[in-house]
């Protein structure tokens, strides 16, 4: 397991009480059996996304993304352990082999990846640039990227999206875009803030998390821009076809009912990313 580099932009908790739930009854008896003998789920990760996501060591884990946990659990009552893997490809790949029950994520929902794994959609998110402050290369959209070095997160769908921006500069006769891929979202933004590459393309949430953790030295570009994807819709992963997927749901649906779930969202700063209405495999493409 890979340590991540979370607790360099650690900050404090934001306040907001979350409600304690009751263990629902009807939700418990949908889990499969060997989960209700042993009460107990894990959650893997690919080190931290935040706010969604802060990981402080391999098994310990902030952010809305754990505050959500921790409220299924109690709904399902079941203790939900997180483990921390390097990158994405081995999160998709551990729970594609069982050894992961499931990923709160949240990840990106495509139809390429529904095809070995399960998306229950909680978020809806946007892809932006996080660049130094004034934006020197003047990145305000995909196209601004030919020339220059952009940082994403390897495996994600950011970094086929960016993949092809750099083979489209080629073939259009326009200068290089470099493509920097690192393991996960902190080495990535570093990569930025030390004048290794000139943006980091990624989420906009953990984005504008970044920003608002470097000091003034960095801001969000190509804001309200499609940047190379449609209707972005983001979640928990599961083995296909596995019954876990309807329990994570139909847990979601009752954490929006009673206020959880904007209660959680609220206290990260993730009001923009909230859902009416969480689904299945909601991806068209």
């Amino acid at each position: 397991m890979a340590l991540s580099h979370g607790s360099a932009f650690a900050q404090a908790t934001p306040a907001g009480e979350i409600p304690q739930q009751k263990v629902n009854d009807a939700l418990r008896a949908k889990l499969p059996e060997e989960f209700k003998t042993s009460n107990k789920l894990t959650s893997v990760n690919s080190g931290s996304f935040p706010p969604y996501e802060i990981v402080t060591d391999t098994r310990t884990m902030t952010g809305a993304s754990a505050d959500l946990t921790d409220a299924i659990g109690q709904l399902l009552g079941v203790k939900i352990e997180h483990a921390t893997v390097n990158g994405l490809s081995a999160l998709l790949s551990g729970i594609k082999s069982g050894r992961y029950q499931f990923s709160m994520g949240p990840v990106g929902d495509f139809k390429s990846r529904q095809e070995a794994n399960d998306f229950v959609d909680w978020v809806q998110e946007y892809v932006v640039f996080a660049v130094q402050k004034g934006n020197p290369k003047h990145i305000n959209a995909l196209d601004d990227a030919c020339g220059t070095r952009i940082a994403v997160q390897s495996g994600g769908s950011a970094e086929k999206v960016i993949k092809a921006q750099a083979e489209k500069c080629a073939a259009d006769g326009k200068p290089a875009l470099e493509v920097q891929s690192y393991a996960d979202q902190p080495t990535s933004i570093l990569a930025v803030r030390s004048k290794r590459a000139d943006a980091f393309f990624s989420s906009q949430a953990p984005l504008t998390y970044f920003v608002q953790q470097a000091n003034g030295e960095l801001e969000l570009a190509g804001v309200g821009k499609p940047n190379g994807f449609d209707d972005l819709f983001q979640g928990a992963v599961t083995p296909k076809d596995s019954p876990l997927s309807e329990v994570l749901l139909a847990a979601v649906k009752e954490l929006m009912k009673n206020g959880t779930y904007a209660t959680i969202m609220k206290k990260w700063g993730l009001e923009n990313n909230m859902i009416s209405e969480p689904g299945i495999n909601l991806a068209k493409k």
